[in-house]
């Protein structure tokens, strides 16, 4: 019998347990409404400072420009790359997609070094920040982790990895860049009929990196890599990686709030 027709372990049913009482408790001990909770999520990665932040219909993006563009960004990519390339490459991309997918990070690291001379003394190291930038360099940065995350779940997960990258040429990485710029597109719109799902896709967008990276560390802590078929197959340790990564929000957002008492911006700095 396949590892496909197995029935779930007591594992799984141990994982799922989990999953619902951790989101349960999260959901219940956060503040209510959707976009609050969106918010509680954002809080444990991004500084949420409104003045570096888009806001629809009049209300702040759970993340900053930045971090909008870099979650919004993986998680399109991810997608990008599952659904329209549907590769299970664990290698790299060639070296010279490799070098702009990093030149990518560079660009948005020197972004955020100007923005944050600019934040502590009140003039830029280079040029005047804009948060349209800051969502640019954000999704570009979102693209190269996601293309070098991605290979990493492939490699960590499945019992026949291909040892071939995802991202095979100049016409893949074309088809991830136009999706992101769909989005970069869609968020500077300013549409208010997107607040919600902007705001809940990015909030998810921070979710699916931790668990993925939360599962990849998982498997090879647990020594189960190389173990599973396909995706149904592996949700056990994809549950354990959603409670982990609900787990770090949880205790990242108490001590933020404990230490600041706001989950939005920080104080001292506009």
């Amino acid at each position: 019998m396949t590892a496909t027709h197995r029935p779930y372990r007591w594992t799984f049913w141990v994982a799922l347990a989990l999953a619902v009482l951790v989101i349960g408790a999260y959901v219940d001990f956060t503040p209510p409404g959707l976009l609050v909770k969106a918010d509680w999520v954002a809080a444990a990665v991004c500084h949420r400072i409104p003045s570096h932040s888009f806001s629809l219909a009049e209300r702040q993006l759970p993340l900053c420009a930045r971090c909008t563009g870099t979650f919004l960004g993986a998680l399109t990519a991810l997608f990008g790359q599952a659904v329209f390339l549907r590769r299970r490459g664990t290698s790299l991309p060639p070296p010279a997609i490799t070098v702009l997918l990093v030149s990518f990070i560079g660009i948005m690291g020197i972004d955020g070094l100007n923005s944050y001379v600019n934040l502590m003394r009140g003039t830029p190291l280079f040029y005047e920040p804009r948060n349209e930038l800051r969502l640019m360099t954000g999704a570009l940065n979102g693209l190269a982790l996601a293309a070098l995350l991605w290979p990493m779940v492939h490699f960590s997960l499945w019992r026949n990895p291909l040892p071939k990258p995802v991202i095979q040429n100049g016409k893949d990485l074309g088809i991830l860049l136009l999706m992101e710029a769909a989005v970069v597109a869609l968020v500077l719109s300013g549409w208010s009929a997107l607040l919600y799902p902007l705001a809940l896709t990015s909030a998810l967008g921070v979710l699916t990196l931790l668990t993925l990276t939360m599962t990849v560390i998982i498997v090879i802590i647990a020594g189960r890599e190389n173990r599973y078929e396909q995706w149904r197959d592996a949700l056990t340790p994809l549950l354990f990686g959603l409670v982990l990564a609900f787990l770090l929000v949880g205790l990242v957002d108490l001590v933020r709030y404990a230490l600041t008492g706001t989950i939005t911006g920080v104080p001292g700095l506009e």
